[in-house]
């Protein structure tokens, strides 16, 4: 077994037909089914299905997939750790972002990388959380940054310490609950409830403190796995937009009884026992310097009698 073969296996594997994969490979037809054919004699299980034209992958196939995959990414980065810095300052960092990560970290990540390493590839993905999930695992990405609250516990992945953003319901300021000091339930319910796919937990929470009526299935009307939509959508209607505070500052923050005291946890997500990215460091660094809290809103104080 060679590396080149575990190219050969991954790329046909993605292409999923030995034309596109030929093509890829910018080798022959011929020379690419003798080199899968001598890695299934390697390893001595089939790979992939032959039906007809097409290919498909047997179940040892999927779960050969998964490990060749990870060798030849733990070669390509032990190449780039004997390479000379300036090489790898040339090399590619690859980070998914889900909606609310994406919204704030996006601009910055891309800016600080244009800025120190104009020669590195930047791959921003922006996407739900279970696709970033499976592109992580595919290892089409080197990290993701997700609330990972949505996240179910698994083995394989590295989940660091999060950062806790705080949500909010928000409108624009010339909404006409903006001129109130406080806002029930009720109130909001006159209007279009906007947010992205909210996790169970933050549904249990919202039915505990304001009821049935305030569900996700329930409350919310407007739903886009891209907040900056929603955050256009809440600016220029009177929708009223779910979600963190500090991903929105243009839009007004409405002080709402019972308090809404619920927060996202984002949090940088790799695979363990991956060598990661040598660009990595630099992205928790712009984690901890751009999700910073705004100062919530102060209650009106009582008027005395």
């Amino acid at each position: 077994m060679t590396l080149v073969q575990f190219r050969h296996f991954s790329v046909l594997a993605q292409a999923g037909s030995f034309v596109r994969a030929s093509e890829m490979l910018h080798l022959t037809q011929p020379a690419l089914s003798r080199s899968i054919q001598a890695l299934e004699g390697s390893l001595g299980r089939p790979l992939f299905d032959r039906v007809g034209r097409r290919i498909e992958l047997t179940a040892f196939g999927r779960d050969a997939l998964r490990r060749v995959r990870q060798l030849i990414e733990d070669a390509e980065q032990l190449a780039q750790s004997g390479a000379a810095p300036d090489a790898q300052a040339r090399g590619r960092l690859r980070l998914g972002l889900s909606s609310g990560p994406g919204v704030m970290l996006t601009v910055p990540v891309i800016t600080h990388f244009a800025r120190h390493y104009p020669q590195l590839h930047v791959d921003i993905v922006r996407a739900n959380t279970h696709a970033l999930e499976q592109m992580l695992r595919d290892r089409d990405l080197d990290a993701m940054v997700v609330d990972a609250r949505s996240l179910r516990p698994a083995p394989d992945l590295a989940i660091e310490p999060p950062i806790d953003m705080r949500g909010a319901f928000l409108c624009r300021p010339e909404h006409p609950l903006a001129k109130l000091p406080r806002v029930a339930l009720h109130q909001m319910l006159n209007y279009p409830v906007a947010s992205t796919p909210l996790s169970d937990e933050l549904a249990r929470l919202l039915v505990e403190r304001y009821g049935a009526r305030a569900h996700p299935e329930a409350m919310v009307r407007l739903t886009s796995d891209e907040i900056s939509h929603l955050i256009e959508v809440a600016h220029r209607t009177d929708t009223l937009l779910l979600a963190i505070r500090a991903s929105a500052p243009g839009l007004h923050e409405l002080v709402v009884s019972p308090a809404l005291e619920a927060n996202a946890r984002f949090a940088l997500v790799t695979l363990a026992g991956r060598a990661q990215s040598t660009f990595l460091p630099e992205v928790r660094q712009l984690m901890v310097e751009v999700l910073r809290e705004p100062t919530p809103p102060s209650p009106p104080a009582r008027r005395k009698r």
